[in-house]
């Protein structure tokens, strides 16, 4: 599916020439002139990357670009005027993946947005490669996991999970003690062309905890990092 950019710019000239240039190269575009009416619009669905002024007439971009980098792992290119070093260093500090100054070249501004989905995909394949250890001890339980036969086992007891259950249980055990953001792991499960709401992965590991409720496990071990993701761990 084509990915999905939004443009927050009070510019209408610059407005028009990412849009042009953007469903020109195949992408979907969505245009904000202001922050409220973005952030309204990012709450109630997610974008693969935003495209961010600092200059707003209602709220600081420097504020937008720190609330989605808290929240999500969705991309972030600011693009603006301030060219002092001192502003570049602060958006990058703050999460942005990217900073273009204006006026820019078009075609600098369409490799770059390139580069990063490159990258984003790169970083998925690799996370896709990690080991999965086999069996995993935590504390006094023993889990067992036979990825080819969708198999999880509790001290011998077998947990029945769904696909996607089990496929959300697997990567975090491939992360095993390391956070996964949450686009990160919907993107892992679902696919990068996903464009649900994201309280579905919410959903799936209330329905996991619940099943793999021995001892405790689901509880204890499954931890979320609030407006981060989740990460299992087995060094409490």
């Amino acid at each position: 599916m084509e990915k999905i950019i939004y443009i927050v710019d009070d510019e209408e000239n610059i407005l028009e020439i990412l849009e042009y240039n953007l469903l020109k190269n195949g992408y979907k575009v969505k245009s904000f002139k202001d922050g409220r009416s973005f952030l309204d619009c990012f709450e109630k669905k997610k974008p693969d990357l935003v495209v961010l002024d600092l200059m707003l007439p209602d709220l600081d971009g420097f504020d937008i670009c720190k609330s989605i980098k808290e929240k999500t792992d969705v991309p972030v290119i600011i693009l603006s005027a301030k060219s002092e070093e001192f502003d570049k260093v602060l958006g990058l500090e703050l999460g942005a993946d990217d900073y273009i100054v204006k006026p820019f070249g078009v075609r600098e501004f369409i490799a770059r947005i390139k580069n990063i989905f490159k990258r984003v995909k790169n970083d998925l394949i690799e996370g896709s490669k990690k080991h999965l250890r086999k069996e995993v001890v935590f504390e006094k339980i023993k889990l067992a996991i036979d990825e080819g036969r969708h198999e999880i086992l509790l001290d011998g007891k077998q947990i029945n999970l769904n696909p996607k259950e089990f496929e959300v249980v697997l990567q975090l055990l491939k992360n095993l003690n390391e956070l996964i953001p949450r686009m990160k792991l919907i993107n892992a499960v679902w696919g990068d062309d996903y464009f649900g709401d994201t309280r579905t992965l919410d959903v799936h590991i209330r329905r996991i905890r619940g099943k793999m409720s021995y001892m405790d496990f689901g509880k204890r071990y499954i931890k979320t990092v609030h407006g981060c993701g989740y990460k299992m761990t087995n060094s409490i």
